[in-house]
């Protein structure tokens, strides 16, 4: 069973905004090919490489801005636990989704008179803001979890990775660095040795308040 923890925005929001930034960014699109944007009446091929160039912007903004498609969600365990990850679904679905843009600048370049250095421009920009936003750090933390339940703690996290009993836990300290939006979870044992979890390497920053809603409520003895 799945938990919503952020819905999406509404319908009627995201489509709007789409369509805003679509005009806007056609509009804009003008600047890469070689006609005034009074000559655009009686050419209709260069309307449609702005229309795909834009089309390239709405899905880069898809990508990186995951509240308007992808609903974050935690899976709940048997037991009364819960799974955060990495969704890998959305991983796919994004990743097809960015093979869509170099598709569309190579068909624009081999299409369309354009002004190379300005195409050369918008191209970097529609297909290195998801890499660098989204689409590295999915891939590299493609498989880290963090499980919770009453009765043990496991986590991954890239090499790192460990299960352990709750019953042998002494102290867990939850550290937050608000400056750099990183959080920690410091497990203190009974035996006195310490594992400290790194959720901000994880990316799991869109769980932190359900991370802590869970931890005062599960291991409430527990929390320093």
């Amino acid at each position: 069973m799945k938990k919503i923890v952020r819905k999406t925005y509404p319908l009627e929001f995201s489509v709007g905004l789409l369509l805003l930034i679509f005009v806007t960014s056609c509009f804009l699109a003008q600047q890469i090919f070689e006609i005034s944007i009074h000559d655009l009446k009686d050419n209709h091929s260069e309307l449609l490489g702005m229309m795909l160039i834009s089309a390239a912007v709405v899905i880069m903004i898809l990508i990186i801005w995951e509240e308007i498609l992808f609903p974050i969600r935690v899976k709940e365990v048997k037991g009364g636990g819960i799974l955060f990850s990495n969704r890998k679904k959305k991983l796919k679905v994004q990743l097809i989704m960015y093979c869509c843009i170099p598709l569309i600048f190579g068909y624009v370049y081999f299409t369309y008179e354009v002004k190379l250095i300005r195409f050369i421009l918008w191209a970097i920009v529609c297909m290195g803001a998801p890499v660098l936003e989204k689409l590295i750090s999915g891939i590299k933390n493609f498989n880290d979890f963090l499980l919770l339940t009453d009765d043990f703690i496991e986590y991954k996290n890239n090499e790192k990775e460990g299960r352990f009993a709750v019953n042998q836990i002494q102290h867990i300290t939850i550290l937050t660095e608000e400056k750099v939006i990183s959080k920690k979870m410091l497990l203190e044992f009974v035996d006195g040795t310490a594992v400290t979890i790194d959720l901000d390497e994880m990316e799991l920053d869109v769980f932190y308040d359900t991370i802590d809603k869970f931890s005062r409520k599960h291991y409430k003895q527990l929390l320093k």
